[in-house]
């Protein structure tokens, strides 16, 4: 596979690594407006043509996947454009899908009539310890009925311009960072989310910045609770100034039978080396009965931890989007779940803004419309 690849600054340059741990792929051509990340990105993909623009990359012939990592703001307009070339490529979209609530329409009409497989990249999903959690989730508990998921971690990088300091350009916090644990709500609890609510704000990160005559707007915590059709529950605890925490992500999903938790750490590469070896994720089953709960290390190959920041989950990901591309497996993550993903974060946005619950339905948050082709098309 010949990746083109739009995008390469933190999280396009942890694909690139990953990438060059896939057999079979490589990297064909780079578009990075930023001087510094595309030299960044040359030297990890040393083979790959770096071209001045968008329209160039994807004119050029030996590609045969995409790879968008570009900032939020820009994910939507790109697909677009990915699709307008008629090339019909595989296409790998980091999260989230879509910023802007308006743009419900354009992302159906782009689902309904784009004919390659399209992936939203979900890292977490494919944590070993968080995929171990959601294989074993119904068995150990008997049918998930609370769900809890708590991140722990260090605030928002710099980034190229400082387009993740704004609303405006990352969706809010509840979309950029926490699309990932929407997403993982539904994939664990098997139902669509019916109810949001949440609380929120800034209460400690980038309050003394300022870019121009602005001041940073993203919040950096705050508290969602989620109700699923089947009756199912889930909350979210996000804090973006703990990161002297053990684990970054706890995970607990319980029912009838008993729990299971999921421990992940943060990033190797922040972990104190005074403190000795970084942590190993562990899964943790607790049965009602017999009491007593037992651990699980999750250990994960020290060269996958070292390509990325998400316990090696960007490899797997990229492992199964190959064979996907390649109509050897499904795609496990769809433009409805990127979709969905997005729509949850929207809500609590909303509810944390306003003050009060926000149903889905009501609130024309769901569902994504099916777009109705016209005679001929």
């Amino acid at each position: 596979m010949r990746w083109g690849i739009i995008g390469c600054g933190m999280m396009g340059q942890e694909h690139l690594r990953n990438i060059a741990l896939v057999p079979g792929a490589s990297v064909a051509a780079i578009w990075e407006p930023d001087a510094g990340m595309r030299r960044a990105a040359a030297g990890l993909a040393p083979g790959a043509a770096l071209v001045d623009d968008l329209p160039a990359l994807l004119a050029r012939p030996e590609i045969d996947a995409v790879l968008i990592a570009s900032p939020n703001h820009h994910h939507l307009d790109q697909l677009e454009a990915v699709a307008a070339t008629g090339r019909a490529l595989p296409v790998l979209v980091e999260k989230p899908l879509f910023t802007d609530p308006a743009a419900a329409p354009r992302v159906a009409a782009f689902r309904d009539r784009y004919p390659a497989p399209v992936w939203v990249a979900m890292e977490y999903r494919y944590m070993p310890p968080v995929a171990r959690l959601i294989a074993e989730a119904e068995a150990v508990t008997g049918g998930v009925r609370m769900l809890s998921i708590r991140e722990h971690r260090f605030p928002f990088l710099p980034k190229v311009g400082d387009w993740n300091r704004f609303n405006r350009n990352s969706g809010g916090t509840l979309v950029e960072k926490c699309c990932h644990f929407f997403d993982l709500m539904r994939l664990i609890l098997r139902s669509d989310p019916v109810r949001v609510m949440a609380t929120a704000g800034q209460a400690v990160n980038h309050l003394d910045e300022r870019y121009g005559d602005e001041v940073p707007d993203i919040w950096d915590h705050g508290y969602v609770i989620v109700d699923f059709a089947s009756g199912a529950r889930a909350m979210l605890e996000l804090c973006m100034f703990a990161e002297g925490a053990r684990y970054q992500e706890e995970i607990a999903a319980i029912g009838p039978a008993g729990k299971i938790e999921a421990f992940v750490p943060g990033p190797g590469r922040f972990w104190p080396a005074d403190l000795g070896p970084a942590p190993v994720a562990e899964v943790v089953h607790s049965p009602r009965a017999p009491k007593g709960p037992r651990r699980i290390e999750i250990p994960v190959d020290p060269i996958l931890l070292a390509a990325g920041d998400h316990n090696g989950s960007t490899f797997f990901q990229h492992d199964r989007f190959a064979r996907a591309a390649r109509a050897l497996g499904p795609v496990e993550v769809t433009v409805d779940d990127g979709w969905w993903a997005v729509a949850m974060g929207q809500a609590a946005q909303l509810s944390a803004t306003e003050g009060r619950a926000v149903n889905l339905v009501a609130d024309s948050l769901a569902p994504l419309p099916r777009i109705v082709r016209a005679a001929g098309e």
